[in-house]
């Protein structure tokens, strides 16, 4: 299971960047999209330098957290680039995810095809930063997914009875609730009760040294539910207006 939030992986992608990366950073490089699919980017060179030392289960780790992360995001890539995102996704993190999870992989072969797909998404980071804005809506979207994927988190956590996990993504979702809270309240204010009803549910569930997992997975279950109602209306005003 995760031990390391993809946030934290995230707030370190300038130190953990290649210099010779660092270096492409043009004018582009400080839009919300540039910097949120960077964010991803430590992961899979944590990926790559876990794979190189054959340490097959920090590996399995990171590509857990990098499907996390690359989930808020992903949906820059996809509107940009339909053929892009499939070689990410479809190709390169499948492959990567599947060999991980095998018994007895072959961590030289897992390691090139981890820098393959680094180097995939390096190349998309390119095209990202040389191509003119979407419209500010898909920053929205972003927004809320990047949101989501903490919750996103916690029913499995709770599947594999790793409560530690799920009581820390889902404080991280309570954390960084206020930053899109009036994204889900301008849409549906009886989404966004449901919402903020549903969130003092969990946390209440949460509190126990033994809490009943399968009440807490329902009300997460309820909360994701509304949450996907706004992602979906807010993905519609954006493909709508671009």
């Amino acid at each position: 299971m995760r031990v390391i939030s993809f946030l934290a992986l995230g707030l370190a992608a300038v130190s953990i960047s290649a210099p010779a990366y660092a270096a492409q950073a043009g004018g582009g490089a400080a839009r919300f999209e540039v910097t949120s699919l960077r964010a991803v980017r430590p992961i899979l060179v944590k990926t790559v330098a876990d794979l190189e030392k054959k340490d097959l289960a920090a590996a399995k780790v990171d590509m857990a957290n990098y499907d996390s992360a690359w989930n808020g995001v992903e949906v820059y890539v996809s509107t940009r680039s339909e053929a892009v995102y499939n070689d990410i996704e479809h190709n390169w993190q499948t492959k990567v995810t599947e060999a991980v999870n095998k018994p007895n992989a072959d961590a030289a072969a897992v390691h090139a095809d981890a820098t393959s797909m680094l180097a995939a998404y390096d190349a998309m980071l390119a095209m990202v930063e040389k191509a003119p804005p979407l419209n500010r809506l898909y920053d929205d979207v972003a927004r809320l997914r990047i949101e989501r994927a903490h919750l996103r988190e916690v029913n499995p956590a709770l599947k594999a009875g790793n409560l530690a996990n799920a009581r820390a993504s889902f404080s991280a979702f309570d954390d960084n609730w206020d930053n899109i809270e009036d994204l889900v309240k301008e849409r549906s204010r009886e989404a966004y009760d449901a919402i903020e009803k549903g969130m003092v549910t969990i946390e209440r569930q949460l509190m126990p040294a033994a809490p009943n997992t399968d009440e807490v997975s329902a009300t997460v279950t309820a909360v994701m539910t509304e949450y996907n109602k706004i992602v979906t209306q807010v993905t519609r005003e954006a493909t709508a207006a671009k």
